[in-house]
């Protein structure tokens, strides 16, 4: 059956769409020294038949995180290779936001780019994630624990500074990665934030750094911004008691509903992302579609996490979502959408070795913009 729903066009913010397929954001490191490259423009540029593209995560200044190579967009430099990007992207046709990311607790002071920063690893309270894999410093050191942000207004100018960079490099709109244990959701969580004052404690002092935030990059982008909430935790040492997740993530998704953002992107619970930690796994895990749907008023909600196009096609078709993100099949499908289209099969083997650059890789081509295209030559 023809993917009637996923294909058909859809208005998010000021932006009309093509298709409700979105591809997620994706790190991947081929950012030499934070820089986007020509190698990256290639990259999204075979990938513009999206409705939508999210860039991979985009560090809003310097930290120590523990992806090498992660790009940034804090001088004009970076405005310049994004800039590059994103006219790639709208001259074949396709539309790109550019996701805003700190990492906050999970960075490390050893780090190339920390070290420039010559600050600390800052979090909303003085407690380290458990876990962490930083292969790019000698050993295998794991997170450590975090000076507390003295004035948490410090981080969301940085975020602001971000946004307006993103438009004068310009992306079609900006998404708060606000999932996965970075720093927004280390607010969000009550096992990460410890606080006592306004940005701690209750559902709504909890919430109030995410909606700063969005209130902040919201000056320079309108309704063109999104959010990214991962409910159900796991990842990065994340994962409140479930009547907290649900208390926290349904207050956050109203309040920001209502301020005006182009859509949610909620990741849903999948097992293989719920990470143990000390022998017991980490994830509050819930059906976050019947949990928040009804939270969402007015922006349009994706989901992700595992969605393969046939589910999307009927989730979409029965109204209980607007799209989806697909990711790592993105990775391995450029031509994914019009996979989907024709019904080719996505049956590209991952190069797992290079999904990230490593210490030996040479060639940053290599399971980057090498996958090949589905024959369509008898259709």
């Amino acid at each position: 059956m023809a993917a009637l729903s996923l294909l058909s066009p859809i208005k998010v913010g000021t932006h009309m769409l093509k298709n409700r397929i979105g591809m997620a954001a994706l790190t991947r490191n081929r950012a030499e020294n934070t820089y986007p490259t020509d190698l990256m423009r290639e990259y999204y540029v075979q990938r513009a038949d999206a409705g939508l593209i999210i860039s991979e995560a985009i560090l809003v200044s310097r930290q120590g995180t523990e992806w090498p190579h992660a790009p940034g967009l804090w001088d004009d430099r970076h405005v310049a290779g994004w800039r590059n990007i994103i006219n790639g992207v709208h001259e074949a046709g396709g539309k790109i936001y550019g996701q805003l990311w700190h990492v906050g607790r999970v960075a490390h002071p050893d780090a190339p780019e920390q070290k420039l920063a010559g600050v600390p690893v800052y979090g909303p309270s003085a407690i380290a994630a458990r876990g962490g894999k930083f292969r790019h410093i000698p050993g295998t050191p794991g997170y450590v624990t975090p000076v507390e942000i003295e004035d948490p207004w410090t981080i969301i100018k940085q975020f602001k500074d971000a946004a307006v960079l993103a438009k004068q490099a310009g992306f079609d709109g900006i998404q708060l990665h606000s999932a996965n244990g970075y720093i927004i959701n280390q607010f969000l969580d009550s096992t990460a934030n410890k606080r006592t004052d306004q940005w701690g404690g209750s559902v709504e002092n909890r919430a109030r750094f995410a909606l700063e935030t969005l209130k902040a990059v919201k000056e320079t982008f309108g309704e063109d911004v999104a959010l990214k909430l991962n409910p159900t935790g796991g990842y990065n040492d994340m994962g409140m008691p479930l009547e907290d997740a649900l208390a926290t993530f349904s207050y956050l998704m109203s309040e920001a509903d209502k301020l005006g953002v182009a859509f949610i992107e909620l990741m849903r619970y999948v097992e293989k992302y719920d990470v143990p930690y000390d022998g017991v796994a980490r994830s509050t895990k819930h059906d976050v579609l019947s949990s928040y749907r009804k939270y969402i008023k007015n922006a349009k909600l994706f989901l992700n996490a595992d969605v393969l196009p046939s589910e999307g096609e009927q989730l979409v078709a029965t109204g209980k979502i607007d799209g989806t993100f697909i990711g790592f099949n993105f990775i391995t499908h450029p031509d994914l959408v019009k996979r989907v289209r024709h019904g080719k099969p996505l049956d590209n083997v991952p190069d797992i070795p290079h999904l990230q650059t490593n210490k030996t890789t040479t060639d940053w081509r290599t399971g980057y913009t090498d996958y090949p295209l589905a024959d369509y030559s008898k259709l």
